[in-house]
């Protein structure tokens, strides 16, 4: 069930992006008197799912769930239509249209996908606010990967800046530290500061590893599991563990390599328990599994870390949804410039649809399907714009050289161009899916 309700939410998501910006190639179109004689969400080679006509424009669903087009009178594009470029030109072509008039067609998905990316974020501002960690209450400090550990970050490191800025929500120090290319990190560490710095070369290691730095946490008992080590010892909800086999220990992380060292064995374990609002001290034995647990579930974060919460009026969720635009528009440009860093290596850790698929939750969460749909509305509208022929961008890179040089690009060179960026496109894609083979099947 958690699959479908992943692909369920991918397939909402993607036909709402592709709808609209197809809709912003459509609008601008038919705003400047050119013919639009197909509409359509996914691919239809042989035939469609769904279509009807409407007017001069036959609107339809394709059967390969992959983008969608429209296709336009007297333009080389996806379609291929030589044929309709031999005939005479006619008013209501696209190539009869003057150049700032064609530019605006062109664009016209992308600044779509941007509007999407503006009011949606304005939505969330509104209905949601801004929910996070601050980084001055990780209290704790994190816990680190051996990617971090190698670079010189150590478990209780409290991260204070990244190449001298604070960053203020938590979740977005990783993500700082990566697309920045941040030389260094400064970090708390038993009560000193200290730069950590970051060779270039690590960006390649710090892509390519999971769980890099997560935020620390005591080891707080939610529910005991039945049957398991935690209940057979009569651990209760709120005991906090406090030692291990006498020795003073504190955080989750200590108790999971602890746990793990002692499979299948008894140990003592220190309890913190408040009785009566007297915090009591007792060593109780436990069972742990052949697995390295004692089946217990821990209090949620939240319940031990404070969540700073922001709420906006409808007028103040104006500015901060179009605030929120510019920072993920910002942040994606630094992805993109990442993958033609040779030292980086970031290009490869491009996904294809898995990818994209497994960011949404396995449960139904609107505030996480919106966050997600408005990320890919801009991811969409930034691949589009890159100058690549065959897509939007490239299109508007020939339209300018028009402009400047006042000579149109013939129809054959238009043809060949588009060809070339099909293959480019078709590689990238062959390319980015088959990284997600070898992620989540062969790796």
């Amino acid at each position: 069930m958690d699959i479908v309700i992943k692909v369920l939410q991918f397939i909402l998501s993607f036909s709402l992006l592709v709808i609209i910006h197809e809709f912003g190639h459509f609008f601008f179109a038919r705003l400047f008197g050119t013919r639009v004689e197909k509409f359509y969400l996914f691919f239809n080679p042989w035939f469609s799912l769904f279509k009807f006509k409407k007017g001069e424009t036959t609107y339809g669903v394709g059967w390969i769930p992959f983008g969608g087009y429209v296709k336009i009178a007297g333009m080389i594009d996806e379609s291929m239509d030589t044929e309709q470029m031999k005939q005479p030109v006619q008013p209501w072509e696209f190539r009869a249209k003057p150049a700032w008039q064609r530019l605006l067609i062109m664009v016209g998905g992308v600044v779509m996908n941007i509007v999407l990316a503006v009011c949606i974020y304005i939505g969330i501002s509104y209905t949601w606010g801004d929910n996070y960690i601050a980084s001055k209450d990780v209290k704790y400090g994190y816990v680190f990967n051996d990617v971090a550990k190698e670079i010189g970050l150590r478990d209780g490191d409290k991260i204070i800046d990244v190449a001298g800025e604070p960053v203020e929500d938590c979740a977005r120090i990783l993500q700082t530290m990566i697309f920045d290319q941040a030389p260094y990190v400064t970090v708390e560490r038993v009560g000193t500061a200290m730069r950590i710095d970051i060779p270039e070369t690590d960006t390649a290691k710090i892509l390519d590893t999971k769980n890099f730095m997560d935020i620390r946490v005591p080891f707080v008992i939610a529910q005991a599991a039945k049957g398991g080590g935690a209940a057979k010892a009569g651990l209760q909800p709120g005991d906090t563990l406090i030692a291990f086999n006498g020795v003073g220990m504190r955080y989750f992380d200590e108790y999971q390599q602890a746990f793990s060292a002692h499979k299948g064995e008894q140990v003592n374990l220190g309890i913190a328990r408040d009785s009566g609002g007297v915090t009591k001290i007792i060593t109780v034995p436990v069972e742990i599994s052949n697995e390295g647990l004692i089946e217990a579930k821990l209090v949620p974060i939240n319940e031990l870390i404070p969540i700073s919460t922001h709420r906006y009026s409808f007028l103040e969720s104006i500015p901060h949804g179009i605030k929120l635009t510019g920072t993920e528009i910002s942040s994606y440009a630094k992805q993109i410039k990442l993958l033609f860093s040779p030292k980086t290596e970031a290009y490869k850790s491009l996904g294809g649809i898995m990818t994209l698929g497994s960011v949404f939750p396995t449960y139904w969460s609107w505030e996480a399907f919106w966050h997600i749909t408005a990320f890919f509305s801009i991811v969409l509208a930034i691949m589009n714009i890159l100058p690549i022929p065959g897509l939007d961008g490239g299109h508007v890179l020939f339209l300018l050289v028009e402009v400047i040089t006042r000579r149109k690009p013939s129809d054959k060179f238009m043809e060949r161009a588009t060809t070339v960026g099909f293959i480019l496109i078709l590689a990238l894609l062959i390319f980015a899916n088959g990284n997600d083979i070898y992620r989540f099947f062969i790796k």
